[in-house]
């Protein structure tokens, strides 16, 4: 599985994100993630509503494995649910 993590490094929900993505990585074969900052790379929310399908309002937007996954909320609620990892 791969999880894509669009995001800003002051947004604390975008650190919870990596944190537990790290964690997934850490405990699952075949797992890896990347971090995309949003502010680095001139990406704003507007421009992932394409990809995600519904207006962005808030960062992080998580996908796996190209499916999106919702913010960081949804990410955690992902990993316990699929992987039992919180």
């Amino acid at each position: 599985m791969f999880v894509e993590i669009y995001g800003r490094l002051t947004c604390p929900y975008c650190l919870r994100a990596i944190l537990l993505a790290k964690k997934m990585k850490k405990q699952l074969d075949n797992f890896d993630f990347k971090f995309i900052n949003m502010t680095a790379e001139n990406i704003s929310k507007s421009a992932l509503e394409p990809r995600v399908g519904k207006t962005v309002a808030t960062v992080p937007q998580i996908f796996a494995d190209n499916e999106h996954i919702g913010g960081c909320t949804e990410f955690q609620a992902f990993a316990k649910a699929k992987f039992n990892i919180s």
